[in-house]
């Protein structure tokens, strides 16, 4: 029996991939291999989402949401108030905050088990996120489970997690990332400038994990099945992963586009975290048109929870369709 599986009749019960809290908090104990009790304590568990590409189970875990202002001040910061509002409200959305949500990603392949980006970390905590560890066992898998961490890139929303109280969070693991986003940011070179704060969490988060690290390029391997893709212009060696398994197939695109609406509909509109906002919007570009053309799902890092869906090409972008029951059948 895999873990998957005592994980769902241990945790979830016969209740589906939903789970249903009671009024009052929520109190548990879960025990790790090494027998140390891993306290959950909050009102409900955080939101996870379970399905299957092939033979591999995949497993999104919602890390936080965290509500922001303006959408303007960070998308389509090249386009007016205006016509960054005006698209918000033609997609029923509000034109003076929006929502932006962490989803990192566990892929069981019944050899290894991955988890790709590892969210906020114990910092986001008191403002509710950084749950990535309960979400891992709401499903039945353990920090000690873990096999691989895969980073995707080395902005602090993905790697916050990967330490917890100075210590590894997920104490068996290897680790992989590109060559190209790790060189960059353990570089002095950053000190002193805008990305001095982020060359510091890695040096501080990432670094330490060097000698457990495989350092991949594009087309470098993960495991049987999972490829790294460079995808640059959010970070300068920022990979998306293909995934498959026994004829499916999905794709990682981590923060290739951060907004469903304004960075699929608009992917040449500038956007403020991108590094380079050309090479950013050029990568959105290749990489939705095959995610199009290809008609695979894709799974994006800050896309509504559970984060999975396809795009449609259309005349000025990509046409957002979440995912519904196409991996159950």
């Amino acid at each position: 029996m895999t873990s998957f599986e005592i994980g769902r009749r241990a945790l979830l019960g016969t209740a589906g991939l939903g789970i249903i809290a009671s009024p009052a908090i929520i109190r548990s104990h879960v025990f790790a291999q090494e027998n140390k009790p891993l306290e959950i304590d909050r009102v409900t568990p955080p939101d996870i989402h379970q399905f299957k590409v092939g033979g591999f189970q995949v497993l999104v875990v919602k890390d936080g949401a965290r509500p922001s202002g303006n959408p303007g001040e960070t998308f389509g910061t090249d386009q007016s108030p205006e016509t960054v509002g005006e698209l918000l409200t033609q997609n029923f959305l509000p034109t003076d905050q929006f929502v932006n949500s962490f989803s990192p990603t566990l892929i069981d392949t019944g050899s290894d088990v991955i988890l790709f980006d590892t969210g906020l970390g114990k910092a986001a905590r008191a403002q509710g996120g950084g749950r990535l560890v309960e979400g891992l066992a709401v499903a039945g898998y353990m920090p000690e489970d873990i096999s691989i961490v895969v980073i995707t890139h080395m902005h602090g929303d993905h790697i916050g997690g990967i330490m917890e109280d100075g210590k590894p969070a997920f104490p068996k693991a290897r680790y992989v990332t590109g060559q190209a986003e790790y060189d960059f940011w353990t570089d002095t070179a950053r000190a002193g400038t805008p990305a001095e704060g982020n060359h510091k969490a890695v040096l501080s988060n990432v670094k330490p994990h060097a000698d457990k690290m495989t350092f991949l390029q594009d087309g470098g391997e993960v495991v049987s099945g999972i490829t790294a893709l460079l995808a640059p212009g959010h970070t300068p060696g920022h990979l998306i992963f293909n995934i498959e398994s026994e004829g499916r197939r999905l794709v990682l695109t981590a923060d290739t586009a951060n907004h469903y609406i304004l960075s699929l509909e608009r992917p040449d509109w500038e956007v403020r975290f991108d590094m380079d906002k050309a090479e950013a919007a050029a990568s959105r570009k290749k990489v939705f048109d095959m995610v199009a053309t290809d008609k695979v799902a894709f799974l994006g890092y800050h896309m509504p929870f559970p984060a999975v869906g396809f795009v449609e090409k259309q005349e000025t972008g990509y046409r957002f369709v979440p995912k519904s029951y196409q991996f159950d059948i």
